[in-house]
């Protein structure tokens, strides 16, 4: 269903990235943020699962930035780790202005984001031109809590998330008051990727179910 694509940034950068066709005509765009293990298979399986939903959707290369075509396993969280520190956020946010700018044709555009990726849509709801954000499990969402989306968020965080525990959704949840949260006692942190082992397919199911309408109602 998806290819793989090029996109040159405001700036000149150019980076890959994974975009997928709805069947019929899209009823709007969608970018799809990685975790810290890059685009991967399961990355590139969720960006056609929205398309199937009918978006057109965009999983930009976000490491590209420092070195190309990252696709780390699962269990090599510190290189994956170090790779994400060498990142400058700034950069982040042109990139994904340009994967969204890459989806627009489609109409209004959202971003949903896993890991790492869930604290990313949340920061482009802060600072690109999108109208519907979602979070899952986005952990960095608390080192920029003074900036405030400017348009509709849900997130989504697991009880068992040991990584995220309950005082730091508290702290996200003071700060975002017009966002919309769910917390599912089952999960931990990874619960809706189902190479992780975290995976809770009740939630992921639910939570997907949830992030659909709110797409739906959004965009």
């Amino acid at each position: 269903m998806g290819e793989m694509i090029e996109l040159t940034t405001s700036d000149g950068h150019k980076l890959a990235a994974y975009r997928a066709h709805p069947d019929a005509a899209p009823k709007a765009g969608i970018v799809v943020v990685q975790e810290i293990f890059g685009v991967t298979d399961h990355i590139k399986r969720v960006t056609d699962q929205f398309a199937s939903h009918g978006y057109l959707a965009i999983a930009p290369s976000l490491f590209d930035r420092v070195q190309s075509n990252v696709v780390l396993a699962y269990t090599e969280f510190e290189k994956a780790r170090e790779t994400m520190q060498r990142l400058d956020l700034d950069d982040t946010v042109v990139d994904m202005a340009a994967a969204a700018d890459a989806v627009r044709s489609a109409g209004k555009v959202g971003a949903v984001g896993y890991c790492w990726g869930g604290a990313i849509a949340d920061l482009a709801a802060c600072r690109i031109e999108i109208n519907a954000a979602v979070a899952y499990y986005g952990r960095m969402i608390v080192e920029w809590l003074d900036l405030k989306p400017a348009c509709p968020v849900m997130y989504h965080f697991g009880d068992k998330d040991q990584l995220i525990p309950s005082e730091m959704v508290a702290e996200i949840r003071d700060a975002r008051p017009d966002g919309v949260f769910y917390t599912y006692p089952e999960a931990g942190h990874g619960f809706s990727c189902d190479e992780r082992p975290d995976y809770h397919p009740k939630s992921a199911e639910l939570a997907l179910d949830r992030t659909l309408e709110f797409f739906g109602e959004n965009l």
